[in-house]
């Protein structure tokens, strides 16, 4: 295991199990499940950071486990107790703790589902532009952070790690997985927001928009997999500082966005070392994101 000075988890290693590391995951096949760890590295512009953001990954995993636990849907979750892992897993279980699960093999969807119930990043700049989002029109009116008058289904491409998403519009995503699964996805999402987007509200938190994955279980079930409304996949605004018009404060990476964009970082690898008072500040809208939500000390 690799950490940086500042305590963040940067890299996993346990040895003689094959492993696969996306930006932020490092997923190690069991043969009949996956070991799926959350380290503390961070990306922004699909670039990876050279630097961690300490506990980031404990948040993210915890976050994804109380989000399963509250919808209640079919998930890839075995268990993230790690004294329930497998002999091979124990010596590295406190490295583990609070930032891993064990989960299901399953064949994820290929089509990132994403909702937004607010018009605002990309879908903003697209919209100044054309008035549509990922191709669709809107009516006149809107600014910037407006609520939308109903929840979009906005979905993208799956990128390989360092290329960008490329927006897709409803057509294309049936093209993709079939009629009948884009119908699915598009309930099962805005499903999924609404609930999530109303549980948040009442505890002070406007979810913008969030991305879920879905994978197809070995029943042909559509099961939610992967992260679920984290500060790396979600918009989370303080309702306290929303006002129309401007982006309010967030509770999740965009903090680090724009100190990238302050220093006029071109958005392309490597990426710059994050200095400690944004690590610091990073670190405290993480956890606060986590507590704000679950109702629980981050563990």
């Amino acid at each position: 295991m690799k950490y940086d000075k500042n305590n963040a988890l940067l890299e996993t290693s346990i040895p003689g199990l094959e492993t696969k590391s996306g930006k932020v995951r490092d997923i190690y096949d069991l043969g009949d499940k996956l070991l799926m760890v959350v380290t503390d590295r961070i990306s922004a512009f699909d670039v990876i950071l050279p630097t961690g953001v300490p506990d980031k990954g404990k948040v993210l995993n915890q976050l994804s486990l109380f989000w399963m636990e509250f919808f209640g849907m079919k998930n890839h979750l075995i268990t993230a107790n790690v004294d329930e892992y497998p002999e091979v897993l124990q010596p590295y279980k406190e490295d583990l703790r609070g930032r891993s699960m064990l989960v299901k093999k399953v064949n994820m969807v290929e089509v990132e589902c994403i909702a937004r119930g607010y018009l605002t990043g990309s879908g903003w700049k697209e919209y100044k532009t054309s008035q549509t989002v990922n191709g669709e029109k809107l009516r006149e009116g809107y600014q910037n952070a407006s609520k939308l008058d109903e929840v979009l289904f906005t979905p993208t491409t799956k990128a390989a790690i360092g290329d960008h998403d490329e927006a897709i519009n409803y057509a294309e995503t049936e093209a993709i997985v079939g009629a009948q699964t884009a119908k699915k996805l598009k309930e099962t999402t805005i499903e999924l927001y609404s609930k999530a987007a109303d549980y948040a509200a009442k505890h002070g938190i406007i979810i913008a928009d969030t991305k879920f994955e879905f994978g197809i279980d070995e029943e042909g079930n559509l099961i939610l997999a992967d992260e679920v409304l984290t500060p790396d996949s979600s918009r989370f605004w303080p309702e306290s500082s929303y006002a129309v018009g401007s982006n309010p404060p967030s509770l999740d990476k965009q903090f680090v966005r724009d100190w990238l964009d302050s220093i006029n970082f071109n958005h392309q690898p490597p990426g710059p070392e994050l200095p400690d008072d944004v690590i610091n500040r990073t670190r405290e809208i993480y956890i606060k994101a986590y507590e704000d939500l679950s109702g629980k000390k981050l563990v």
